[in-house]
C-alpha cells in the first residue's frame, strides 16, 4: 500500500498527486490538517529520516513561531511541535510498504522508489 502525506493545497503535493495519477499508481492521500497526525507517526518519521530532513524551516509556520518555540524544535519536544503544527513537516511524504520513507517530490526518485 502506498500512502502520500501532505497538505492538499501545497503545490508540491499537487505535483506528486498528479504524477501518481498519471502513472496509475494506487495510493491513499492523507492530509495532515484534515486527517491529523499521531505522535507515533511523527516519531517514526523522525527516526527514519531525521529532524533536518523532516522539519521545514523555510515555511511561514516556522517563521511565525516564537524564538522559544523554535528552540523547542532543537530538543526532544520536536515530535510534539510537529504534531501540533503539521505544516512544518516537509512534504510530500511517500510511504510504501517495505521501502524507506521519501520526503519531497521528484518524478525520477518516485519512479525508482516504486519500481524497485
Amino acid at each position: 500500500m502506498v500512502t502520500l502525506y501532505g497538505i492538499s493545497n501545497c503545490d508540491t503535493v499537487k505535483k506528486a498527486r498528479r504524477w501518481l495519477d498519471e502513472q496509475a499508481v494506487a495510493y491513499r492521500f492523507h492530509d495532515f490538517r484534515k486527517d491529523g497526525l499521531t505522535p507515533a507517526q511523527v516519531d517514526s518519521w523522525l527516526e527514519q529520516v531525521g529532524a533536518e530532513t523532516l522539519l521545514n524551516k523555510r515555511g511561514t509556520t516556522w517563521r511565525q513561531l516564537s524564538p522559544e518555540q523554535q528552540q523547542r524544535a532543537a530538543g526532544k519536544q520536536l515530535c510534539a511541535l510537529l504534531t501540533e503544527h503539521p505544516a512544518m513537516i516537509k512534504r510530500p511524504l511517500l510511504e510504501a510498504a517495505g521501502r524507506p520513507l521519501l520526503v519531497g517530490f521528484s518524478a525520477e526518485r518516485y519512479r525508482e522508489h516504486l519500481a524497485g
